[in-house]
């Protein structure tokens, strides 16, 4: 199966069970692609005791989870890309297209 993630918001609790779903959909098997929309742009920035975003982050990409977040809202908010490219609402669309299911978190 081929698992798409929208994440959109920095509540971290939200960006760290999102990230734990994709680290286990790709422990099953499984192609999982995450998209960063809106305030979700700013994965990186999340500090949290107790929701260690930072650890699944890391986790999911070291096993080759596909990431990428929308320029537009990168811009919005002044930041550069970081971890991931830099991409756009086509790239979402494809990603939306491709996913034998979706999931949103936002």
């Amino acid at each position: 199966m081929k698992l798409g993630i929208i994440l959109n918001t920095n509540d971290p609790e939200t960006a760290w069970n999102a990230l734990r779903l994709g680290n286990e959909a790709m422990a099953g098997g499984h192609e999982t692609s995450v998209f960063l929309l809106g305030s979700g742009v700013e994965l990186t920035n999340i500090k949290n005791e107790k929701f260690k975003v930072a650890e699944v982050l890391d986790n999911f990409l070291n096993h080759k989870g596909r990431i990428m977040a929308c320029g537009t809202c990168l811009e919005v908010r002044h930041q550069e890309a970081g971890v991931c490219p830099i991409s756009t609402m086509s790239q979402l669309v494809e990603i939306i297209a491709e996913s034998d299911k979706l999931v949103t978190f936002g």
